[in-house]
């Protein structure tokens, strides 16, 4: 069964990472919500849930103003073609919905087959905010608590810098 907002919440709570959550009627894409987020100081995210040519998934979290450019990418991160994974198998793996993807889906990816990708940008704004397993919330987290989520789930991630279009590191 794949984990619940509160199941996150607690989550964070147990491995001490400070949160805030705004409930807001469910925002399906990046350009919705202007109010919501003129409520939330910090950075705004984007995340797409992508698979490649071999099979491979990919989850790209960045800000929401950062252009994604899904022909380039494979190269800066050493994969095949990626295309937009299915709905079911995001539920599959991540047990979220269309919508409601996000970085904190990772807690249900128990058998790590997503790799991480995340946006140089992302880096720095404090706090980012992202959907907390559904698109009617948002939670922020520091990037410090940002960072310790990804250890305490063993997770690293590639860091690109998506104006150059250039891996830049790991976190």
């Amino acid at each position: 069964m794949p984990a619940t907002p509160d199941d996150l919440i607690a989550f964070l709570d147990a491995h001490g990472i400070a949160h805030r959550t705004l409930e807001h009627p469910a925002v399906f894409r990046v350009d919705e919500g202007h109010e919501i987020k003129a409520q939330l100081p910090g950075g705004h995210t984007k995340n797409l849930f992508l698979k490649d040519g071999k099979g491979q998934i990919w989850l790209v979290c960045a800000l929401g103003e950062t252009r994604v450019d899904l022909k380039r990418l494979p190269e800066a991160v050493g994969s095949a073609r990626l295309s937009f994974g299915s709905a079911e198998l995001m539920q599959q793996v991540l047990g979220v919905t269309p919508g409601s993807v996000t970085i904190f889906a990772l807690i249900n990816d128990t058998e790590r087959q997503v790799k991480l990708v995340l946006d140089a940008a992302l880096l720095e704004p404090e706090p980012v905010n992202f959907h907390p397993l559904t698109n009617t919330a948002t939670t922020a987290v520091s990037q410090a608590g940002l960072k310790a989520f990804l250890k305490a789930l063993d997770i690293t991630a590639q860091v690109v810098d998506f104006e150059r279009l250039k891996c830049v590191g790991a976190l």
